[in-house]
């Protein structure tokens, strides 16, 4: 497949995968038109930190580059868990770049105006954790200055925050794009209003997507922090006591609401953490569609897809999109997936209180009405 290097709203594609079975390839400006009165579509507003950092380790003065992956303490700034990497930088592919100097605990590493001391290794030469030293303020004025979003290899010109935001970002929290979002524009949202299909938003901590070694890579995702706002469990528990579907418009949102799922199938208001994978056989309470980008079976996104549609589909997808030249990666193109039907959890009744509040990676699919 190709990866794409930056979003591009006038040629981007989108690929629905009917519950069915069926497949059908539209551009992704098409978007509004895919989805029905009453169905709720939940997007993260996650705002992509400036998590790569550039410096030396003090001990031996190599160089060494530091990718924050994991809150340690949400949300306090200071203290996260990371991934190091040698010299070298974004234009060697993450799988092929230099280890990082041996680290041990104590260490001391001066990145831009920063300086942060190494307070676990843990069980793997990449990975470890973190303190800055300084204050809230300072750590993320350092970062501002200093930092610059995780980069990639297929991309020739560096990208900036602002390439790496949504339309909708607003809390500084991901460590990569909530890369589905860039699929949502103001006219679609606009649209989508118009047909009384009804928008709400969460913000979850979107963790990297690859840490350059296959082994590592088994661990992911690591433990993300979420927010659910009041107004979108209400939004949640209205569109399950009317019979439309939730839509989730990337895989963080599939962790964040199914992480927060009751029972019934509505969502719990509030801050949590999402721990461990959505895989095969991972039942879903909350969601019923998704929308993400064109993932290739062994990443921790496709694994995720294995909760919505059978190995089966995922396979015939996947050739489909491939055929066709669908473009891969953050950037990338659109792929809609529902869960298929004998996936689904049993149904269940929206309780008492759920009624009085709502009162108040590829592939995919959508079912037909």
């Amino acid at each position: 497949m190709i990866a794409a290097d930056r979003p591009d709203r006038r040629s981007a594609r989108l690929f629905v995968v009917e519950a069915n079975g069926t497949m059908r390839d539209l551009p992704r400006t098409k978007l509004a038109t895919t989805f029905n009165p009453g169905d709720l579509v939940v997007a993260n507003d996650a705002a992509t930190l400036p998590a790569s950092l550039h410096g030396t380790h003090v001990g031996s003065d190599e160089a060494i580059e530091i990718r924050l992956a994991g809150w340690l303490a949400f949300p306090d700034p200071t203290r996260f868990m990371a991934i190091a990497f040698g010299a070298g930088d974004h234009r060697t592919r993450t799988e092929d770049r230099l280890p990082p100097p041996a680290l041990s605990l104590g260490d001391r590493l001066r990145l831009g105006s920063l300086e942060a001391i190494v307070e676990r290794v843990l069980d793997h030469s990449r990975l470890l954790e973190l303190r800055f030293l300084g204050n809230r303020g300072a750590v993320l004025a350092g970062m501002a200055q200093h930092g610059r979003p995780i980069q990639y290899a297929h991309v020739p010109e560096p990208l900036a925050l602002w390439d790496v935001w949504t339309k909708i970002a607003a809390r500084l929290v991901a460590f990569e794009a909530p890369s589905a979002g860039f699929a949502l524009d103001w006219r679609t949202l606009q649209a989508w209003r118009r047909r009384g299909v009804d928008f709400a938003t969460l913000t979850h901590a979107a963790g990297v997507s690859s840490t350059g070694d296959p082994t590592l890579d088994l661990r992911l995702p690591f433990d993300e922090p979420y927010r659910i706002p009041e107004r979108t469990a209400a939004q949640v528990a209205r569109a399950k006591l009317c019979g439309g579907r939730v839509i989730a418009i990337g895989t963080s949102v599939v962790r964040a609401l199914e992480a927060a799922s009751n029972p019934d199938g509505s969502a719990r208001a509030g801050d949590g953490i999402a721990t461990g994978r959505i895989a095969r056989g991972t039942p879903l309470r909350v969601v019923d569609a998704l929308l993400t980008g064109v993932h290739q079976p062994g990443e921790s996104h496709f694994e995720l897809l294995r909760a919505f549609a059978d190995d089966t589909l995922l396979a015939k997808a996947s050739a489909a999109l491939t055929a066709s030249c669908y473009r891969t990666h953050e950037f990338g193109d659109s792929v809609l997936l529902n869960r298929q039907p004998q996936l689904r959890s049993a149904p269940t009744v929206l309780g008492r209180g759920a009624q009085d509040e709502a009162s108040d990676q590829g592939v995919v699919v959508m079912p037909a009405r």
